[in-house]
């Protein structure tokens, strides 16, 4: 399955420690995703859709996602 490299808007938390912390993932404007819960977070390639940042394993509706941070914009992979 071939994938793509999707930016997203992310409501995000900035901890007292400098730690950013999703929140909300906006795929568009009729989906919105809330993060339940972070597992995750360390610097990766995505070698699917091409990038490096920081990678975040998150818990959203019950499934395992990544959410990507590179040069301060988040994205997703999406289904192309």
């Amino acid at each position: 399955m071939e994938r793509k490299k999707k930016y997203v808007p992310v409501i995000v938390r900035f901890e007292a420690e400098g730690k950013l912390r999703p929140l909300i993932i906006e795929f568009d404007e009729s989906h919105k995703y809330p993060v339940d819960r972070v597992l995750d977070i360390r610097r990766a390639a995505c070698e699917s859709v091409g990038g490096v940042g920081d990678r975040y394993t998150c818990r959203i509706q019950g499934q395992k996602r990544y959410l990507w941070f590179e040069k301060g914009r988040w994205f997703v992979e999406e289904k192309a």
